[in-house]
């Protein structure tokens, strides 16, 4: 009798948990996304650069990688063992970003990791990003927790770090994701966002939600665009993609109007892809590739 009261109440507490759950995600489909994405394989965007920094035009490199991973929800990690898991275990489609190019003599290199959910109808996970060149190293880490962003800010900047700060809004830089995921997704309108973390650190601005427009363009038979401005920050973002699964992203611009009134503009253009299971690449006969990715 006892042990049937346990099962009985072991069942309405899953029942529970899972009537409470967040949504799903409806514009995806989940036959089509996963022959591509669950291959065992990342897609590695490699996109000639042109940033501006300091008032000036800098030609680099940038690469976005997308790959999907089993991920804890409430540790917010990579899950060792996902098959142990349980309820807890979550697809994320992750995507790294980096951007590399010269400032005179130094070198500035940028890293951001969105973990955005596949399936729950949340804000991603969580996002971290990271800056390092000469003068010293930044980092952030947001985790998405009851109903906004945790934020913790380093920096070696005395007006930027540290902090601990707490923002419930969304962020550009899952934008990426979400397109990629199902260009449905993206919200439209007037929103609150959270700006570029790149862009934040770059311009020094505070870190809050701001205000926001998203808007949709056709651009041809292939492609299509987001434009995301920023009125406050005089601050426009354009992502170009291709309309059809698995919704490549091509090209992406930052425009923006710094404070002095110069117009500052970065573009990234994409040469080369590649599918491929990088991880298992890191011999020294497996250096060949970056030729092929123009690296």
């Amino acid at each position: 009798m006892r042990s049937t009261h346990f099962v009985l109440s072991a069942f309405l507490l899953s029942v529970l948990l899972t009537s409470c759950g967040p949504n799903t995600r409806e514009s995806i489909d989940e036959e089509r996304f996963g022959a591509y994405w669950y291959q065992g394989k990342a897609e590695i965007n490699v996109f000639d650069l042109k940033q501006s920094r300091y008032g000036e035009e800098r030609e680099g490199t940038s690469v976005m990688i997308f790959v999907t991973e089993d991920f804890s929800r409430r540790k917010q990690v990579k899950l060792d063992k996902p098959e142990s898991a349980g309820g807890d275990a979550r697809k994320v489609l992750k995507l790294n970003m980096t951007r590399d190019f010269v400032t005179g003599i130094y070198p500035y290199h940028t890293m951001l990791s969105v973990f955005t959910p596949v399936k729950d109808e949340v804000p991603s996970f969580k996002i971290t990003h990271s800056v390092s060149e000469w003068c010293g190293q930044t980092f952030a880490q947001l985790n998405w927790k009851n109903a906004a962003y945790q934020a913790k800010l380093y920096s070696y900047f005395e007006s930027e770090g540290d902090q601990e700060l707490k923002v419930d809004a969304p962020s550009e830089d899952e934008i990426f994701n979400l397109i990629r995921l199902s260009p449905e997704l993206v919200p439209q309108g007037d929103v609150r966002l959270i700006p570029s973390l790149t862009f934040q650190r770059f311009a020094h601005i505070p870190f809050k939600a701001y205000r926001a427009k998203i808007s949709f363009e056709e651009l041809g038979q292939q492609t299509s665009q987001f434009v995301v401005e920023y009125p406050e920050l005089n601050r426009t973002l354009l992502i170009q993609f291709i309309k059809t699964f698995p919704y490549e992203i091509v090209s992406w611009e930052e425009v923006r109007i710094s404070p002095s009134g110069r117009e500052e503009r970065s573009i990234a253009t994409r040469k080369e892809k590649m599918l491929v299971d990088y991880w298992t690449k890191n011999g020294v006969e497996d250096e060949w590739l970056r030729k092929q990715l123009g690296l």
